[in-house]
Parts: structure tokens; C-alpha cells; sequence
């Protein structure tokens, strides 16, 4: 009994003192981890005395900016009031000299703020390449930049329309019509446009454009436009071209054949002897979107005759000022 008692005594013993090492293993990490806990806590407090110094710091700056506002929008407020003053001197002096027949950079001048008699100004290209504005039929008594290449004035109205962007264009312009010929004469005059459905012709025709081709530029400049719409479209797209180029343009009709079907076409002319102001002699290399023949070298490609020719009046170009 005895030796049993110690035994069981022994291993008590033993218990407890593994037991008592244990708790002293968790107490000695318990330790470190409030040791880690408390340095990362002080690391924590200096960040915030940093950011609340940082804070103040920017507040104090805030205030300094917010008392200084007042005077420098006051000095901005000046700097405005100076310039408008001084743009309107200028504006002034510019509408005196142009009065007196000076011609002035485009660039230099504001046409919306010049106030000139009757409110026209004509805007003209000189021998120096260079953009100007004048009063109509006004000469430069200094003779600057050059006799007059050409003048807005002297343009035609599909010209002149066609020189806007599409924002000016809608402004200037309610017809859609009339806006549809203003681009297709951009897409002739103008390579940067792209969708150019004008071809070279041959024969005393300097370019030419079908209805059927014109119908599918239609569609494509116009989203969401049926093909019967587009049709109508057509036939009021060629009356604004003819009206707005002072009928330098011509129509004919030509009998086409395809798939063993006959029927007649309407063709938008320009001949090589149309009068258009600044335009080229008609030698000028045009790619459209079909064939791409050039000039005098179109053979039979399309068979058929002409049946109806609708040759526009030529009338000389006649020079206008246009209003701002």
C-alpha cells in the first residue's frame, strides 16, 4: 500500500510540475505579445501626434489662404474688368481702321465684337496666303499682304457653306437638304472628309456623282434614314446643289443596264468649263468609291445613251459680302 500511495504521489507530482511549465510557457508568451502589443502601440501614438501636427499645421495654412482670397479675387476681379476695357478699345480702333479701308489679320480680329457699319465684314485670302477681314469692295490704301486672291464674297453659297463645321453648318443652315449639299461639295473639294462619292468623269465632265450613289452617302452621313426617305432626300439634295451653286452644276439622265434590267439614272455634273470661283481647272485626280476612272479615260464602262439633258445656266460669279 505504501509503495503504491508514493507511486500515485509521484505521478501527481509530475502533473503538476508539466502542468506549472506550461502555464509558465503561456505566460511568458502572453509577455511578448503585450511587449509587441504596447511597442506598436506607441509606434501607433507617434504617427497620431505626427498627423495631428501635420493637421494643425494645414488648418494654420487654410486659415492664411482663406484670409488671403479676398484681395487677390478682388486683383482678378480688376485684371477682367482691365482687359474687357482694353478689348474694347481694341475692338473699337479695329472698327475705325476697317471703316477707313484697312484690311486685318483674321486671326487678330474678334468679328462678333467688331462693330462695323451695317454689321458686314467680308473675310478674304491675299497674295501671302494669309486670312484677312475688310469691309466689301474696301482696298487696302498700305497695300499689306498683297492684291486679293480671293474673297469670301466671291465664293458661291455652296462654297462658303461648305466651308463651316457641322456645329456652324446647323446654325446657319435649318434645310437638311441644303445641309447634305454643303458636305457632299466638302467631300468633292475636300480629301481630309473621306466618304467621297463623287467620280472623275471624261468628255468635258470634270466630276460626276449618280443618284443611286448619292442615295447610299445619304444613309451612311445619316443614321436611321429609310432608303425610301433617302430617295426623296436625293432628288431634294440635287435641287439645293443647283440652287446653292448658281447653277454651275448640270443634270442628265442617262439609260443604265444591269441584270438584263433597263432604267434611267439622274447624273450630278460639273463640267471642265463650269465657272468656280478658286477652284481648280478641272485636272485636279478624284477618287471615288466605285470604279475611280479617270478623267478622259472613262471607255464604255457604263453603257446606255442620254436621253434628257438638264444643262444649268452659266452665270458669272458675283461678289457678296456676307452677314456676321
Amino acid at each position: 500500500m505504501s509503495t503504491q500511495h508514493q507511486h500515485s504521489d509521484a505521478n501527481a507530482l509530475h502533473a503538476l510540475t508539466a502542468e506549472l511549465e506550461a502555464l509558465r510557457e503561456r505566460v511568458t508568451t502572453l509577455e511578448d505579445e503585450l511587449e509587441k502589443k504596447d511597442t506598436r502601440l506607441e509606434t501607433l501614438e507617434t504617427a497620431l501626434d505626427r498627423a495631428r501636427t501635420t493637421n494643425d499645421r494645414l488648418r494654420t495654412r487654410i486659415d492664411d489662404l482663406e484670409d488671403a482670397q479676398p484681395p487677390v479675387e478682388a486683383r482678378l476681379d480688376a485684371h477682367a474688368k482691365k482687359l474687357a476695357a482694353n478689348k474694347a478699345r481694341i475692338t473699337e480702333l479695329q472698327a475705325r481702321e476697317l471703316e477707313k479701308g484697312a484690311h486685318l489679320l483674321e486671326t487678330h480680329v474678334d468679328e462678333t465684337e467688331v462693330d462695323v457699319a451695317d454689321d458686314r465684314l467680308e473675310r478674304i485670302c491675299k497674295d501671302d496666303g494669309r486670312q484677312y477681314f475688310r469691309l466689301p469692295e474696301s482696298d487696302d490704301p498700305l497695300g499689306r499682304g498683297g492684291n486679293v486672291a480671293l474673297a469670301h464674297g466671291d465664293l458661291l453659297p455652296i462654297q462658303q457653306l461648305a466651308t463651316m463645321d457641322d456645329d456652324m453648318l446647323h446654325a446657319t443652315v435649318s434645310s437638311l437638304p441644303s445641309r447634305l449639299a454643303a458636305r457632299l461639295w466638302k467631300a468633292r473639294t475636300d480629301p481630309g472628309v473621306g466618304d467621297n462619292p463623287w467620280e472623275n468623269g471624261c468628255a468635258g465632265v470634270r466630276e460626276y456623282v449618280t443618284a443611286s450613289e448619292m442615295k447610299h452617302w445619304i444613309r451612311r452621313q445619316e443614321t436611321g434614314i429609310s432608303e425610301s426617305y433617302a430617295k426623296k432626300l436625293v432628288s431634294r439634295t440635287i435641287d439645293a446643289l443647283l440652287d446653292l451653286s448658281k447653277h454651275r452644276l448640270a443634270i442628265r439622265r442617262k439609260r443604265q443596264r444591269k441584270n438584263g434590267l433597263e432604267y434611267t439614272e439622274r447624273r450630278v455634273l460639273l463640267m471642265a468649263d463650269a465657272e468656280i470661283p478658286g477652284d481648280s481647272s478641272g485636272e485636279r485626280t478624284v477618287t471615288g468609291r466605285g470604279t475611280g476612272i479617270g478623267i478622259g479615260t472613262e471607255t464604255g464602262a457604263e453603257t446606255g445613251t442620254e436621253t434628257e439633258t438638264e444643262t444649268a445656266k452659266r452665270a458669272s460669279p458675283a461678289t457678296t459680302a456676307v452677314d456676321r
